[in-house]
């Protein structure tokens, strides 16, 4: 699991804002291999979306799944950064259900509390907050993803508007990137493709190191980096690329050249809006190939 070295300087933006207006999420542009943020999704499908609680070996997880209206779809699990599960993560939830998905954002921290577990506006760069967020996110461990891994995977299972037949996914930004590969090592049968954005700690020297589980996958993946990432750690990403290539796994492993760590939530003092959008078009492509 993650520890507070393998955080150090790598968590080191502000929330910018609660949350963005709908007409902020749009959808991929036919050829132009970018989503525009800027205008409505041209063939969006209507989403149903609405808070729910999973009960788990330790208590009961809020949540928000969200889904096209009609209709049975792959499923996602969604795992946020240590800011947890916000208005933000609502949006981006609902614009992947809009391209076909039945998704389902987690509140990672429901041993501790409910949603929201962050102040609004919050700055890790005050030392209060930091502390905060650390000790949320030292609640976690191994055993805990795996538990509550399980417990989300067997919810979603029940839900009409989850495909069972098709292969799901999984996602996850900075802490909740190596969720990903440990869920997606946990459900090899059930996984088809995860995606990984500004993920901490996906390569460690410890023997549990998320990259050392890639051979227990049967996940296609995208790892988007984030370059200040990159530059603290840059044998990181050819030991992910080895990884996956030993695997035989499709998969791409890219640094984002600008992007800074946490770039790509909309509330983000670092958000990148092209580099954002390079990484969710990226995105929808892994899933349409993969998620069948």
């Amino acid at each position: 699991m993650c520890d507070q070295d393998a955080f150090d300087d790598m968590i080191r933006y502000e929330r910018r804002s609660p949350a963005l207006s709908r007409r902020e999420f749009g959808s991929l542009a036919a050829g132009a291999g970018l989503l525009s943020m800027l205008s409505p999704v041209a063939h969006a499908a209507e989403t149903s979306g609405h808070d729910v609680e999973i009960k788990t070996p330790d208590g009961t997880a809020d949540a928000y799944f969200v889904h096209p209206a009609t209709g049975k779809h792959p499923a996602v699990l969604m795992w946020p950064d240590i800011f947890g599960l916000r208005p933000t993560f609502k949006q981006m939830a609902t614009r992947l259900a809009e391209s076909g998905y039945a998704v389902l954002v987690v509140n990672p921290f429901y041993r501790l509390q409910k949603a929201p577990t962050s102040p609004d506006h919050a700055d890790f760069n005050n030392p209060d907050t930091a502390k905060l967020l650390m000790s949320q996110m030292g609640s976690l461990n191994d055993t805990t993803i795996a538990t509550d891994g399980k417990a989300f995977i067997a919810w979603l299972e029940k839900q009409p508007a989850a495909d069972d037949k098709k292969k799901w996914g999984v996602t996850g930004y900075c802490m909740g990137g190596p969720f990903t590969i440990r869920v997606a090592a946990q459900f090899p049968e059930r996984i088809g493709a995860l995606a990984s954005f500004h993920g901490a700690a996906l390569v460690t020297d410890q023997p549990d190191s998320p990259h050392l589980l890639v051979a227990k996958t049967h996940a296609a993946a995208l790892i988007a980096i984030a370059d200040n990432d990159d530059q603290k750690q840059p044998d990181a990403k050819d030991k992910l690329e080895q990884a996956y290539a030993k695997a035989g796994l499709p998969h791409t492993v890219k640094v984002y050249k600008g992007a800074m760590h946490g770039w790509c939530p909309t509330d983000s003092r670092v958000y990148n809006h092209d580099l954002a959008e390079d990484a969710w078009a990226r995105q929808l492509e892994l899933f349409r190939q993969s998620l069948v």
